[in-house]
């Protein structure tokens, strides 16, 4: 790959690099600085180092490399800039102009080469449901899994959730039939939901029948990409965003929902963004796909889904953490909003609930002991709420919640949001 190439790539943001006034306020904001303590994990850090890399007095190396993997793309530092200054973006074209330049870590090759196929993923799902008890061990008194030895880019601390015998998508048709004149509803399921978390699937699409939608569940839609995008492999997310556009606009339909915040957050902002610049020939579609998307709570607080008087009748404390892919889209009084006015349950506050949790994707795999360090402070704070269970709107956020809970020794319960509601309002 041509020096000119990277540069290329690396151009594209450069007018955004000068809104950067170095005032440090992203310091302040960042979950990553929290953990290394060093100047190079802020946004200021790494934006300086991208300025340096255009004028050439750097290169693409090892250094800059770690540099740009201390980043959760959580978006913290973006919502409080005062100048507006995209840092997200940036990352992500740096990690471009690395992976063009050093081509991709083996990790991210293999990554990519599963998330490209649905058909490789679903193999690699029923082999792992398969042969779970000869890898892993049942925790007790708790749902999950923990290794019995240490793998490689795993190891053996970390609690992850069982892979469901039967995926979500296998349990359903492709269209469900509502109520006439009422909206029709395509289900981006994403493969959290998919695969580990079905659970969340069947409580998405029982809510949305009691509301009457008709609900499409396209069996050709792919991973979102946003995995590859954490390493730099945009033409990965590029491909499966291409696919996924020519799978959800197979049908006429009043929105796009996902119950994932991120699979949610790259339909609605990442795709335009990141592929629809680099390819204006699907900027449009990518535009017209982002208007019609929708989080799962966004929508039934929009369609009003009232309390039943009929329930569970089950009690009991919740706190709510913010996705960061929900918190950059605004979202984040519907899914609060919508427990509160749920029979027998009480919203309690945790300190700092829209701060990242730690996953970041791959950042959770590069740096798990970070990654770790960041959800102490989430464990915590859940804890101190006294709270019987946290709810969520991301299954990759259910996940480390999970895990750090487990490694605090806590019993507090970690659901998806729409999992709560169902349980409350439908008795289920």
């Amino acid at each position: 790959m041509s020096d000119q190439i990277v540069t290329d790539t690396l151009q594209r943001i450069e007018e955004e690099l000068k809104k950067c006034v170095k005032c440090g306020t992203c310091r302040s904001n960042c979950p990553a600085f929290t953990a290394f303590q060093r100047e190079p994990a802020t946004a200021r850090g790494k934006l300086t180092l991208v300025q340096h890399l255009l004028k050439d007095d750097i290169d693409l190396d090892d250094q800059t490399y770690l540099a740009m993997s201390k980043c959760l793309l959580c978006g913290s530092c973006v919502d409080r800039c005062p100048n507006d200054v995209p840092t997200d973006e940036i990352v992500i074209a740096a990690r471009e102009a690395l992976a063009k330049k050093r081509g991709l870590t083996t990790f991210h090759a293999a990554v990519g080469q599963v998330i490209k196929s649905r058909t490789r993923m679903k193999l690699g799902a029923k082999a792992a449901s398969l042969l779970g008890p000869l890898f892993f061990k049942k925790v007790p008194e708790n749902s999950g899994l923990r290794l019995r030895f240490p793998l490689p880019f795993v190891g053996n601390k970390r609690y992850i959730p069982a892979i469901a015998k039967t995926t979500f998508m296998e349990r359903y048709p492709e269209v469900i039939e509502g109520q006439p004149g009422k909206p029709r509803v395509i289900f981006f399921v994403g493969c959290m939901t998919n695969f580990a978390y079905p659970r969340v699937g069947v409580a998405t699409v029982k809510l949305f029948q009691h509301l009457g939608c008709t609900i499409i569940i396209p069996k050709d839609q792919q991973c979102c990409g946003l995995p590859g995008m954490s390493g730099g492999d945009i033409e990965t997310v590029r491909d499966l965003a291409e696919r996924n556009l020519t799978a959800l606009e197979r049908y006429e339909a009043d929105y796009v929902m996902s119950a994932c915040a991120t699979c949610g957050g790259a339909l609605h902002r990442l795709y335009p963004l990141v592929v629809g610049k680099r390819n204006p020939e699907l900027r449009e579609r990518l535009d017209r796909l982002a208007a019609k998307t929708v989080d799962a709570a966004q929508l039934l607080a929009q369609l009003g889904l009232k309390p039943a008087e009929t329930g569970s009748g089950a009690t009991g404390k919740i706190t709510y953490h913010d996705p960061c892919h929900l918190r950059t889209r605004k979202l984040t009084a519907q899914p609060r909003d919508l427990i509160k006015a749920t029979p027998g349950l009480e919203l309690v506050e945790m300190e700092g609930a829209d701060r990242c949790c730690g996953l970041g994707g791959t950042f959770n795999v590069y740096h798990y002991g970070s990654s770790m360090e960041i959800n102490d402070l989430k464990s915590e704070a859940i804890i101190a709420t006294g709270a019987d269970a946290v709810a969520t709107g991301c299954p990759g956020c259910m996940m480390q919640l999970d895990d750090g809970l487990k490694q605090h020794g806590s019993t507090v319960e970690v659901v998806h949001t729409m999992e709560l509601l169902a349980r409350q309002l439908l008795g289920e």
